[in-house]
């Protein structure tokens, strides 16, 4: 592949709901381009794009994948996007390295809750981007139907749709598409332009001056032609097109049937003649030396590179994507990696098409391209020179709030799991680990069930580590609500010098802090040089909890009494009775189990609130009020986390995949008494199971 400078390129992603046509579209552009011979299928596992084993399995795309096709001496990079909702981290990190997107809208189907979900991610990253209605040689194919849901759904949003094409024909009869830019007819792929069939003519003039008016729209000179003449030429309508698409007023609309390979040529003449190329895009804010700084895509600017995705490869090792923000790279060149402080070698230069290398020498400003084998870099890192530091900032991913305990398949996995996990949440910005000490589980959350799936059987297939997964534990916290006091001798005499010790205590509650340690004594019963062993005790018992296994805290602990004995003696003997007098007095000290309690934000479409706010009652929640905006109402609730465990798969019942929710710890609560008992007796059950054991 021959080297291509900033003005030559377009980054454009390929977003939409799952099973819209992305990969096949991106197969088809491939095929058209002549960089493959033959059309892959999803369904035959054979697709450029999806060659990883479980996307072959799954017949789905969970990562993106990167495909440069070349198209009139320009090379266009293609984000090929997951659109399944638990895949959502793959779409954000391929729109934060875009310039522009393709909304892709099956035919049929219209638009669905991934359109919406990849619309606002367009519109927060200010994509300038087209609408492609595929599929439209399916049975029920509806252009009509479809360009009219996807306008309300887009003025809803403030934006304004144009047609840039018509279909010729539709559902089996579907031919072509009759392109109102070039004001041709073409069949099948698009390689050859003929006259637009005469029962189309109408149509299309009438689209085509729907069309020159908007391109008039955005540029004064041309608007006083355009009334002047009532047209614009050819090279007049797409400099005013460009204008407007690439400031975002208008996004034109085409159509295809990609997975047959109509439509192609034109969509991909149109990218080329409208997209931005990355100098034309907004400068980028980075983090500089002496404060924030502004970027454009240019070779002469300081080198300034994003790392916006890293995959392990049992073959070919760590394989490092990224983007140039400003400057160029040659290949061998030493970087600076800000974030983490340390000297990388960019050695072995390429690009990837699917899971094909293509070698290059220079990567110009604004590209995409792949290194293999850096040491120490991840996702969302940036590299730079290291005289001249800078930082570029990584993107907002949503909170995960799909969690499971995981747990190692063997001892053998024991040793890695941590690493393992480590490393699969550093190529995911949306997945995350950690240990929870109260329950003593290792927690791995993701976006859903799907995407734990998925990160586990990479566990599996990449790093060959086994990984069992369980509903997590609630972390409760075990307290007192009165004062009590309790004494305990321990004595165990066997032969030799033997173990004594008496300790007499007083507990109460703390509401402002965990856990504090003080003594009243007087006289000589017990020496002070005991308090240190005691209190030990008492902490092992707060870490292991005293009645239904979980920590407990929120507790003051005041010794005032004790005896000992001149020769049995010992530390260990004062722990171990410390402990016990303090369990004694937990159970008179009127003893409850407090939960989690979190601040939920739900948000969901006006027409499912009731249901949500139904559902928020049944979970004990506590709805603290709602706001609405755009067509949605912000649901604001406290609810227990033991209610929230699998709420992320039940709110896209709920809400057909509509509705999201961010959610945070807030505070502890009493757990009530008929829900608290169970709990108990379970831990009772599995603490005689032990001791049987």
């Amino acid at each position: 592949m021959k080297e291509y400078t900033t003005e030559f390129l377009r980054n454009i992603a390929l977003v939409a709901h799952g099973g819209a046509g992305k990969t096949m579209m991106a197969e088809a552009f491939l095929h058209f381009s002549g960089a493959t011979t033959r059309l892959g299928k999803v369904e035959d596992g054979t697709s450029v794009s999806d060659y990883d084993e479980e996307e072959i399995r799954r017949k789905i795309s969970l990562y993106t994948s990167v495909l440069p096709v070349e198209h009139r001496d320009h090379k266009i990079n293609l984000l090929d996007a997951p659109g399944f909702t638990d895949f959502v981290g793959e779409m954000i990190s391929a729109l934060s390295v875009a310039d522009s997107a393709i909304v892709l809208v099956d035919s049929v189907a219209g638009v669905e809750v991934g359109t919406e979900i990849a619309w606002r991610y367009c519109d927060q990253f200010k994509l300038p981007r087209f609408v492609v209605i595929n599929k439209m040689d399916r049975e029920n194919a509806d252009f009509a139907k479809s360009y009219q849901a996807v306008e309300t759904f887009a003025q809803a949003n403030d934006a304004r749709l144009v047609k840039a094409q018509l279909p010729w024909g539709e559902k089996l009869d579907f031919k072509g598409v009759i392109d109102l830019i070039s004001m041709k007819a073409y069949s099948g792929d698009g390689k050859t332009a003929q006259d637009i069939p005469a029962e189309y003519k109408d149509a299309a003039d009438e689209a085509r001056m729907t069309l020159v008016e908007a391109a008039a729209e955005g540029d004064d000179t041309l608007m006083e032609k355009f009334f002047d003449s009532g047209d614009l030429t050819q090279d007049e309508l797409l400099q005013g097109l460009r204008g407007v698409v690439q400031s975002g007023v208008f996004i034109p609309v085409f159509v295809s049937a990609a997975g047959h390979e109509k439509g192609v040529g034109p969509l991909l003449n149109a990218i080329v003649d409208l997209m931005p190329n990355p100098a034309q895009r907004p400068a980028v804010k980075v983090q500089g030396k002496g404060g924030e700084e502004e970027l454009s895509a240019t070779n002469a600017g300081p080198t300034a590179v994003y790392v916006w995705k890293t995959t392990a490869d049992p073959f070919v090792g760590k394989l490092t994507y990224f983007k140039i923000i400003s400057g160029s790279m040659a290949a061998d060149v030493h970087l600076w990696n800000q974030t983490r402080s340390a000297d990388e070698r960019m050695a072995g230069l390429h690009l990837q098409r699917g899971k094909e290398q293509i070698a290059v020498k220079t990567v110009h400003a604004g590209d995409i391209a792949v290194v293999s084998k850096l040491s120490v870099t991840v996702t969302g890192d940036s590299l730079c020179e290291k005289n001249r530091p800078l930082t570029v900032p990584a993107p907002q991913y949503p909170a995960a709030l799909y969690r499971v305990a995981v747990a190692p398949k063997t001892q053998a996995d024991a040793a890695k799991i941590s690493s393992v996990l480590t490393r699969l949440c550093e190529e995911d910005m949306t997945l995350s680990w950690y240990n929870e000490t109260s329950t003593r589980q290792t927690i791995l959350q993701g976006m859903g069930d799907q995407h734990i799936d998925a990160a586990v059987h990479r566990a599996q297939a990449k790093f060959q580590v086994g990984i069992l997964t369980e509903e997590p534990k609630v972390p409760y916290r075990e307290g007192i609500t009165r004062k009590a006091s309790a004494q305990y001798r321990h004595k165990k005499q066997s032969g030799g010098s033997g173990q004594f010790g008496e300790v007499h205590l007083r507990i109460e509650p703390l509401p402002e802090s965990d856990f504090e340690f003080t003594d009243e004594l007087v006289g000589m019963n017990l020496s002070k040089s005991y308090l240190p062993p005691i209190e030990k005790g008492i902490r092992a018992a707060l870490d292991q909890g005293v009645y239904a296994g979980y920590p407990m805290s929120n507790v003051k602990v005041i010794v005032y009494d004790g005896k000992e004995h001149p020769v049995d003696s010992k530390p260990i003997a004062f722990e171990t009775a410390g402990r016990e007098a303090f369990k004694l007095a937990v159970h008179e000290a009127g003893p409850v189990l407090f939960e989690p309690i979190m601040t939920v934000r739900v948000t969901v479409p006006d027409a499912n609130m009731g249901d949500v706010m139904g559902d928020m009652n049944s979970r004990r929640g506590r709805v603290q009020g709602t706001e609405s905006e755009r067509g949605q109402t912000i649901v604001n609730a406290h609810v227990p986390l033991a209610e929230m465990l699998k709420y992320t798969t039940e709110l896209r019942s709920l809400t057909g995949g509509r509705g999201y929710f961010t959610m945070e710890f807030d505070h502890y609560d009493v757990v009530p008494t008929h829900l608290a008992q169970p709990i108990i007796d379970a831990h009772k059950k599995e603490m005689e199971a032990k001791k049987e054991e």
